[in-house]
């Protein structure tokens, strides 16, 4: 890496993937602003809620973005019957030219208003769950396949019960941090940053059940654990200046180039209709209302779109 940090201006989203080789570790950094004040501004939801689902969209935007399949797509679905959120959920979907996100959650304003100013994870779901699951597009090459992990919604944040994820499923030591900042005259910015040990069957990696220690992770974690909160939420901080803080003793510390990420609801009006056509007549005319039309909401983005049932026959 470079002598020293790199400060730049403006409000960007984007993700930035590293690897330290001679800890036999991988990581990732994120930071949302831009694309999160847009997807939260079609909500009003209070304090707590918004950053929950901040949270969650950086964490969507770690996972997937680590995926190989440029057309992949990775939701993470938080989920309980009795507690103050009944489901919220976040994805995240790849393509060539960067990584599109979206997300909303589903609470009981009356149950969250007896939690407090500050409610722990356990208050807002109780015994929820959390699942992660990975849509693999076909691919030259690859086979289309979905993969899905399931783990106790478990610890402090969302970001400690992926930790549990990881270690749990993926037998893959891990380490995540998400902080979120909010000033009313500067919009919403989360960052994050996901670091772990190279997972079972890497190349030229033993396998991690035959150590009882890992004195290369335990030092890539120690030191990933001074991050900030400052300094994951500063948007006038690089990415590349945030890993260069956390690890520029290391040997040697490859980046990989910046990934752009956005909003990316996928309402489209087209595709809607689409859907709706694939239904017999007889049923839309059942899902059509008074004037005709068939509305279609969309929980992400909060829009209702109106199709016209005659509109479907032409």
């Amino acid at each position: 890496m470079g002598a020293g940090p790199i400060v730049s201006e403006g409000r960007k989203d984007e993700g930035l993937g590293f690897t330290i080789a001679s800890r036999h570790a991988r990581g990732r950094v994120v930071r949302l602003g831009p694309a999160l004040d847009e997807i939260l501004s079609a909500h009003a939801y209070p304090p707590v809620i918004e950053a929950l689902l901040a949270e969650a969209l950086v964490l969507a935007a770690l996972l997937g973005s680590t995926l190989k399949n440029d057309r992949g797509q990775l939701t993470l679905q938080a989920q309980t019957e009795a507690g103050v959120i009944s489901l919220l959920v976040a994805d995240y979907m790849a393509s060539p030219d960067g990584g599109a996100l979206r997300g909303y959650v589903q609470f009981d304003p009356e149950k969250l208003a007896m939690q407090g100013t500050d409610p722990t994870l356990f208050g807002l779901f109780g015994k929820g769950y959390l699942a992660i699951t990975i849509d693999q597009a076909e691919t030259a090459g690859m086979e289309a396949h979905r993969y899905q992990g399931i783990v106790p919604l478990e610890g402090e944040s969302l970001g400690k019960a992926a930790e549990h994820y990881f270690f749990q499923s993926e037998q893959i030591p891990s380490f995540v941090q998400i902080d979120v900042r909010h000033e009313a005259d500067k919009g919403c910015v989360a960052g994050g940053l996901l670091v772990q040990h190279l997972p079972e069957g890497e190349v030229g990696r033993e396998r991690l059940h035959v150590r009882h220690d890992h004195p290369e992770w335990e030092h890539v974690q120690i030191l990933a654990s001074t991050i900030s909160a400052s300094e994951l939420t500063d948007e006038t901080l690089d990415l590349a200046s945030v890993v260069w803080r956390l690890f520029h003793e290391e040997e040697e510390v490859r980046v990989q180039d910046t990934l752009a990420l956005s909003k990316g609801c996928r309402c489209d009006v087209q595709h809607i209709r689409n859907v709706i056509g694939q239904f017999p007549a007889g049923e839309r005319v059942e899902m059509a209302d008074e004037a005709g039309n068939i509305n279609v909401d969309c929980a992400f983005c909060s829009r209702v779109f109106p199709i016209a049932l005659a509109s479907l026959d032409n």
